[in-house]
């Protein structure tokens, strides 16, 4: 069996990861090993030491973790956790060419042939997922401990929020990382995002590489897929924020209070200080003594008055923070639900020690990646990308639009496949509601029938009273949707083209095809002033 010593001081781990997926997240490139003995009593884990020829665990060291076997590299602990579709412990003898030291596993994966046969000590846990989380923060030092982790949970507003918490620190000097579903950044430097909140192994070593380099703040958005699967299970947090809940991903909660229980879980201790907005009854379940409020409709501890909004929807409003204290603030996007969320980002930065002069100048210097980002090509009409794919979303964000405007609110939306498929008829009637022109159109079918999910959607839309409604039309060819509704608008309109804000990707039948919803209106602008070039 490959094993690495206890005398061996630090490993070095390559930049690049040569022959593996591009995907690979980054690590730390120096790393003090970790015994295993120490890893598997501090998880009151029980060790199966595989077959009779297994060095003994006391020479074992671990010096990295991951649950993807084709991301191994030599001394890491590989975890084979239970999956809906296969076992990790299928891929445990990919795992050990790859030069895995210990497997960590449950014990129906204990006993699977390759895990068994592998020579390698195997770490026995009732529940792996909730330990990997822990043990991958011990293997990479705790780098939460050493950072600020700002982290946002909630259904809508996270990016923005987060968006909103780097600015203000950047305005006052300070180093950041930024985790969230549109991008990773590490000092600056971007990486892509696979899921809102990596896995626990890649968070903990994105955080010790964060230490690395400098950074001092994170803000993080965290999911409830994250909270409730422990992919943050290991990160201590400096403040945990709520944002709001409406219905989503119900495809993977059994309802709406599981949902809500699950986002709770940033409040349960995990978090030395807790900001909530308590504009709902969600929110202001989660208050508790020392919780910092945020109301954009009622008494908090941080509220705004004053609103004034333009015709380019930059929004200006006064900021009252706790103390008396007050400042003037400029958004430079619409929507009040924005201003709950500059809000609820204010009280973050200054719980975190930012000055409230930085915290608005950063604001008004923000921009977030596909949410509600205008499109402006000197066209007659506004056009809009934004990343509303919730009902609740979708009706903010087509309200926000429609009180800035006398002209028509034109919009495209779709919904996405394999996902919660009882929001699609509430999305359909939220739009149709809200619109002038409806256009229905495919968003990332992913296996699924396109025509079935506009089908729902169409059904939800046409329940609407017709004396309620705009038009609705359906038109399964994104493209061509985005072209119709530039071709249909008129002086003084406003086209949403809603759902996939800053991604640049669509997929179908498990293919991913190039796709952006920026670039494909400003094509249409483009081609419908007369100025399109090669």
């Amino acid at each position: 069996m490959v094993a690495l010593r206890a005398q061996v001081a630090f490993r070095d781990v390559p930049a690049k990861l040569e022959g593996k997926a591009v995907t690979a997240p980054p690590r730390p490139t120096r790393i003090q090993p970790v015994p295993l003995a120490t890893l598997i009593a501090r998880a009151d884990a029980r060790l199966s030491t595989g077959d009779a020829t297994a060095d003994p665990v006391s020479d074992v060291v671990v010096t990295g973790a991951t649950l993807r076997a084709q991301h191994v590299l030599p001394g890491d602990l590989f975890a084979a956790l239970p999956g809906a579709r296969a076992h990790g412990a299928d891929f445990a003898a990919q795992a050990v060419a790859s030069g895995a030291v210990a497997v960590l596993t449950d014990p129906t994966g204990a006993e699977h042939p390759a895990v068994r046969d592998s020579g390698l000590p195997v770490v026995v846990h009732p529940d792996p997922r909730a330990a990997l989380g822990p043990l991958a923060a011990w293997v990479y030092g705790e780098p939460s401990l050493a950072l600020s982790v700002l982290g946002v949970t909630g259904t809508s507003g996270k990016t923005t929020t987060s968006y909103l918490v780097d600015a203000g620190l950047a305005a006052a000097g300070l180093t950041t990382g930024l985790i969230g579903t549109v991008e990773t950044r590490i000092a600056g430097n971007r990486l892509a995002s696979a899921f809102t909140t990596p896995e626990a192994p890649d968070l903990q070593a994105l955080l010790a590489v964060m230490v690395e380099r400098g950074v001092t703040h994170v803000p993080m958005e965290v999911s409830s897929h994250a909270l409730r699967l422990g992919r943050v299970a290991g990160t201590r947090f400096a403040v945990g924020a709520f944002t709001n809940l409406s219905q989503d991903h119900l495809d993977f909660h059994p309802d709406m209070e599981d949902y809500f229980q699950a986002k709770a879980l940033l409040f349960d201790g995990r978090s030395a200080a807790e900001v909530v907005c308590v504009d709902q009854e969600w929110g202001r379940r989660l208050v508790r003594e020392h919780t910092t409020t945020v109301s954009t409709t009622g008494a908090a501890d941080w509220t705004a008055s004053d609103l004034r909004v333009s015709l380019s929807g930059e929004q200006t409003f006064r900021v009252h923070a706790p103390g008396g204290r007050t400042a003037e603030a400029t958004l430079p996007m619409p929507g009040t639900f924005n201003v709950a969320n500059a809000l609820l980002a204010a009280a973050i930065l200054d719980t975190a020690g930012v000055p409230i002069d930085a915290i608005v100048e950063g604001f008004a210097q923000v921009r977030v990646p596909g949410r509600m980002e205008r499109v402006a090509l000197g066209q007659d009409f506004t056009a809009v990308v934004d990343y509303s794919h919730k009902p609740a979303a979708v009706a903010l964000a087509l309200d926000a639009m429609r009180a800035r405007t006398d002209g028509r609110v034109i919009v495209v939306l779709g919904c996405g496949g394999d996902r919660d498929s009882a929001k699609r008829p509430l999305m359909g009637a939220a739009a149709a509601r809200r619109s002038d022109l409806l256009v229905v159109t495919d968003d990332n079918p992913r296996s699924e029938d396109p025509a079935a999910i506009r089908a729902a959607m169409l059904a939800g839309a046409t329940e609407v009273p017709s004396a309620e409604r705009g038009e609705v039309v359906d038109i399964g060819d994104r493209r061509r949707a985005i072209v119709t509704a530039v071709a249909n608008a008129r002086d003084g309109d406003v086209v949403v083209i809603a759902g996939k804000g800053h991604e640049t990707g669509q997929e179908v039948a498990g293919v991913v095809h190039p796709f952006s919803d920026r670039d494909e209106l400003a094509a249409a602008i483009r081609e419908r002033l007369g100025t399109v070039t090669e």
